[in-house]
């Protein structure tokens, strides 16, 4: 149960004076559903103004305070603007100049004769000073006290400036006092104000420290749920597997294993044969050879007598890996199937019979594996593929599925920085396979302009001419009328007109059975084009596909490029990925496209990624490998983090943990940022 001291923090924001119909679907879409969202909703910047006595000193585009007497309207012809002609304390004149329905306001607020203070930026009209739609009018000065250091907050359509600064006002007001959960020397040393202080600083000015102290919160709060994970799962019971490796001996894949490979095998072999569960993650860059351990590891719980079942994201992936493992496993005899939320009737009904008697040993499937009709007669390990779609709580869901905790190899081709791993996986001890297989081909990256895009549609017909495939990704499934990008349903009406019944499109957005049927076309070779979104961007495995056109790829993160590209040059011929840019590129953005040229070393491209944005420059339509923190900032994860680390494990280690005094408040600190599931694991949490 919530802690009764916080439950004001997580009543409705309807609960605030103000809030009505028309203000809830806005707050809804910035997900400002309680008090606490509000109160953590930090502003982007802040506008500095400055008060000056007349307008000589104040230059142009100078955001500033100045009482004005108006002195005349002036309405342009037609739809023009409203003008109110005001004067400063020595005959100086400017334009407040209002369009459209504001116009009723401006004359509202600016009645002739009288004097107001008016906050705006100062600009020229031909030879006239103006301010545009001022942003505040006040009949005395005091009113504009609060408007010369302005938060400006992140915002959706239908919501103001100063509505949300309004409500964001209320639920400051109601922050409660709490405990200190930061260790006290270190606090004092990095000069942190106490956390009920923090906040509303934090709302009225670049305050650095405020900002620091509660990114550390929420970095703490991550770190010390992570290290419960941990301590937890080592107290639980496991089933020691030891195999004998009979079933190994028979593989006979096509390739020799890497020393990234075989290291990693070693760990979790040591790992599986201790009483405690595994927990490990396993990184792995595109075309390193994830699946090839994965099956090392469950064939060694299949050797110790149990089963292993393997979780992936999507049916397509799902698919995809029972196919490559039965591919692999030929002449081991043991038995793989495939269980999708697809599969009915009597073929269900065998599956589940097989999983219960124990003649299925490998399960292979999406999150139906594990539904509550779904039991194992002896479940000893899981590999979850493409860790970063599952959170921390369904990982523990999987305790449900054995008499003893089974464990778990959770795997990612997603490229992590080592910072971030810490961040979301530090309950998991990490293998790496930082060794790519012999023979694997570079894959040639080219930059090219969209206004060549004519030119890359001929290239793609070439292509495809040669008997070859090829990958067309767009960031958007269909356009939007507000902003100009590429979008997938255009591009694939385009392309199919040009080479007709040969495309065929994927995106997340279509029905399960359609988009397997299209990338059943393009795997058997039927399709020889297939446009989509980055619902390609894990899994799909197709080697005669040896050409990828990534349109306006200024707008992914670099680890998404990268997975991108990973989805051709996985066969033996020379494979090429077309990086097309749109004009408005930015030198952060040339940068970034430049490494892409420059490097196919996946943990190089996730630290340059981190690096490059680490002053919060969101260039990309989803930023890969994007943190689980809402209120730290790469930067602060970078710098922070490691420190909130090493307060979680001393408050565990030598602080008594949950039950001392210090462990109390960070009890209120795990709710507060939601990270409980870390105190339910806990004996009476």
């Amino acid at each position: 149960m919530r802690p009764d001291v916080l439950n004001p923090l997580f009543a409705e924001s309807g609960s605030l004076k103000g809030v009505g119909p028309g203000l809830a679907r806005p707050l809804e879409k910035l997900g400002l559903n309680r008090i606490r969202d509000l109160a953590y909703h930090l502003p982007d910047r802040f506008v500095l103004r400055r008060a000056v006595g007349n307008l000589d000193e104040a230059g142009l585009g100078e955001q500033i305070v100045i009482a004005l007497t108006p002195r005349d309207y002036k309405q342009a012809a037609g739809r023009g603007p409203f003008r109110v002609m005001a004067e400063d304390a020595v005959g100086n004149y400017v334009a407040l100049t209002y369009f459209g329905r504001a116009s009723y306001t401006g004359k509202k607020q600016l009645p002739l004769g009288e004097k107001r203070w008016v906050a705006g930026k100062l600009e020229q009209f031909g030879q006239t000073w103006q301010m545009v739609h001022p942003d505040h009018v006040s009949e005395e000065s005091g009113g504009m006290i609060g408007q010369l250091n302005e938060p400006v907050y992140p915002l959706s359509d239908g919501m103001t400036q100063g509505r949300l600064q309004g409500l964001v006002h209320q639920a400051l007001a109601q922050l409660p006092l709490l405990p200190e959960w930061i260790e006290p020397g270190l606090a004092a040393k990095m000069d942190w104000p106490r956390w009920h202080e923090a906040l509303p600083l934090a709302h009225k000015a670049q305050n650095v420290l405020a900002r620091d102290r509660l990114a550390y919160d929420e970095l703490l709060a991550n770190s010390l749920a992570l290290m419960l994970v941990r301590t937890s799962n080592r107290n639980r019971q496991g089933t020691p597997l030891v195999g004998d490796g009979r079933i190994r001996a028979k593989l006979n894949l096509p390739f020799a294993l890497t020393g990234a490979q075989t290291r990693s095998i070693a760990e979790i072999e040591g790992d599986v044969a201790q009483g405690a569960p595994m927990l490990r993650l396993l990184q792995g860059d595109v075309g390193s050879g994830k699946t090839a351990v994965a099956l090392h590891a469950m064939l060694i719980a299949v050797e110790a007598g149990c089963q292993a079942a393997l979780l992936a994201p999507t049916e397509i992936l799902a698919r995809q890996h029972a196919e490559t493992l039965t591919r692999m496993a030929v002449g081991t005899d043991v038995t793989i199937t495939l269980l999708t939320g697809r599969d009915k009737g009597k073929a269900r009904e065998s599956i589940l019979m097989g999983l219960i008697d124990g003649s299925i040993d490998i399960c292979v499937g999406t999150h139906a594996i594990f539904q509550d009709s779904v039991s194992y007669r002896n479940l000893g390990l899981v590999v979850i593929d493409e860790q970063h779609r599952f959170g921390v709580g369904q990982r523990l869901m999987l305790t449900q599925k054995a008499k003893r905790t089974p464990h778990c190899l959770a795997m990612t081709a997603t490229p992590i920085p080592r910072t971030l791993t810490l961040a979301q996986y530090g309950e998991m001890d990490v293998s790496r396979l930082d060794e790519m297989p012999p023979g694997r081909q570079a894959i040639d990256t080219r930059v090219i302009a969209l206004e060549r895009l004519g030119d890359v549609v001929d290239g793609v017909g070439r292509h495809v001419e040669k008997g070859a495939q090829a990958y067309w990704v767009c960031p958007m499934v269909r356009e939007l009328e507000t902003e100009d990008i590429a979008a997938a349903e255009a591009r694939y009406a385009a392309l199919r007109e040009r080479f007709g019944d040969t495309v065929v499109m994927v995106h997340g957005q279509m029905r399960p059975e359609a988009k397997d049927a299209a990338m059943e076309q393009f795997s058997r070779g039927e399709a020889k084009v297939l446009v989509a979104t980055t619902v390609i961007e894990v899994g799909v495995d197709v080697p005669n596909a040896t050409l990828m056109v990534i349109e306006q790829a200024e707008r992914f993160g670099l680890a998404q490029l990268h997975q991108l590209r990973g989805r051709v040059g996985r066969g033996s011929q020379q494979s090429t990925c077309l990086l097309l840019r749109g004009e408005a590129l930015s030198e952060t953005g040339r940068e970034r496209l430049a490494l892409m040229r420059e490097t196919q070393d996946g943990f190089r491209l996730a630290e340059e990624d981190l690096r490059l944005r680490g002053g919060g420059e969101l260039l990309g339509t989803r930023q890969s490998g994007d943190t689980p923190f809402k209120v730290a900032d790469f930067e602060q994860i970078a710098r922070l983090l490691p420190m909130a680390h090493d307060d979680a494990r001393l408050l565990m280690e030598r602080d008594g943990g949950l039950s001392s005094p210090r462990g109390e408040a960070a009890r209120l600190l795990l709710y507060l940022f939601e990270r409980d599931w870390g105190v339910q694991l806990l004996r009476g949490g």
